[in-house]
């Protein structure tokens, strides 16, 4: 029979395995430090978390596998725990070194005494909450963003029952029709507004109820001064306390959004800085001038603009000066294109003029004087600057093999380009 004894010196000498085995799947970090912050002991988890071997990370401190220099906490508390002798449970954050991934423990570390009672390191586990400090970061985010929402709210808000009696309104309501909202929560639409605008409100009201779903409307009302307000409408079936059935209403008055329409249309189509038309202007009706010609045979010509040297201009002077040129050039060719032209800032210190039913040496001509607009007079700008500014061209010219206005425009580019490989100020054509 096997004796007892040899049994319980089996299972001492196979205890350090056990534990070993136990803390490799233990589903935290797991570690032991000397007085100088050198690990003398890690888990599995620690080294994978640092992509390298259990035996690579023995003798190390923390220096080699996390950035300190981003945060130092991690040996702030080590030294605490070892100082003070006490044990602390706190959060750390830290930086891999090898991944450059941003992490964050739950810690609790302890001191480790010898048989004198004197301190010779530290024992910690780690426990890995990235993923809930994110999630509480988003949430936090959110939260933050609906509290400022709802803090400056810009809309009428109101809830009315299935009787047409208001069970809330905001003061944005009470103060469209002139009275406190304690005089109207309680009362029917009927008794706070005309009879014929309360008929309109309540048919939109009741295809909540009818349909039990959400509704998007557009509403109009006067206001005690008889004037006309449109609102964009979202109306949402409610169930009140006690199951009562309810619409609560937000209503965003949009009456200077109808009132600006058409200027904010032409805003769409007009770049800021030099009152031209923009990128998407230029390219929207090109594509229809370039079908039209085509479809009747007929020329169409593009000359593509940039302005030479123009970022030592910024360089120098500054981009507010950058942005003058810009407006001045706009001002000098502007006047000098025909009705129909379509003369477009494209992006940057770029321009482009589209020339429907012109030919190669029509356009020629046109970028050769618009070149000399600029090689013999400099532009005059603010503070009595003056510089003189030149001017490269490229220009095509539509072909029967060309399926879409980007080919000409394509051209047009590179023509562009061949004219600064040329020194710059000066007109290349590609046909």
């Amino acid at each position: 029979m096997p004796d007892k004894k040899d049994d319980k010196n089996l299972q001492i000498k196979l205890q350090p395995q056990v534990m070993s085995s136990v803390l490799d799947n233990i589903g935290s970090y797991v570690y032991s430090k000397d007085l100088e912050g050198k690990y003398t002991y890690v888990n599995a988890d620690v080294a994978a978390l640092f992509q390298t071997s259990v035996q690579d990370i023995l003798g190390k401190d923390d220096s080699h596998f996390f950035d300190l220099a981003i945060s130092d906490q991690l040996r702030e508390n080590d030294l605490k725990v070892i100082r003070d002798k006490v044990t602390i449970t706190s959060e750390e954050k830290n930086v891999i070194k090898s991944t450059g991934k941003v992490t964050y423990y739950r810690t609790i570390k302890k001191p480790i005494f010898d048989e004198e009672g004197l301190v010779i390191g530290l024992s910690g586990i780690s426990m890995d909450n990235t993923e809930q400090k994110n999630l509480e970061a988003e949430n936090n985010e959110q939260k933050n963003l609906l509290n400022a929402i709802l803090d400056n709210v810009d809309a009428h808000i109101y809830i009315k029952d299935t009787k047409r009696y208001y069970k809330y309104v905001n003061r944005r309501v009470a103060a469209l029709f002139g009275k406190p909202p304690e005089s109207i929560i309680g009362k029917r639409d009927l008794d706070v507004m005309p009879a014929k605008l309360a008929a309109k409100l309540w048919k939109n009201d009741k295809l909540v109820f009818e349909s039990n779903k959400k509704i998007i409307i557009n509403e109009t009302l006067l206001d005690e001064k008889n004037n006309l307000h449109h609102y964009l409408s979202t109306k949402i079936p409610y169930n009140m306390k006690g199951g009562a059935k309810a619409v609560l209403g937000f209503s965003t008055d949009v009456t200077e959004l109808y009132q600006l329409k058409e200027k904010f249309e032409q805003l769409a189509n007009v770049d800021e800085l030099t009152q031209l038309y923009n990128r998407r202007y230029f390219f929207e009706n090109a594509n229809k001038e370039f079908n039209r010609a085509k479809r009747y045979q007929q020329a169409l010509s593009v000359i593509s603009i940039d302005v030479d040297h123009f970022k030592a201009i910024n360089d120098q002077y500054g981009h507010p000066v950058g942005d003058q040129v810009l407006r001045e050039i706009a001002k000098v060719i502007n006047p000098t294109i025909r009705d129909h032209d379509i003369f477009a800032r494209i992006g940057g210190e770029e321009f482009s003029i589209l020339l429907p039913n012109t030919t190669k040496q029509e356009s020629q001509n046109t970028a050769e004087r618009i070149r000399l607009l600029f090689d013999e007079k400099p532009i005059s700008l603010d503070n009595n600057l003056t510089l003189p500014i030149k001017i490269s061209l490229g220009i095509s010219v539509r072909k029967s093999s060309d399926s879409s206005f980007q080919d000409l425009y394509a051209r047009s580019d590179i023509a562009l380009y061949k004219a600064k490989d040329c020194g710059r100020n000066h007109v290349y054509t590609i046909d």
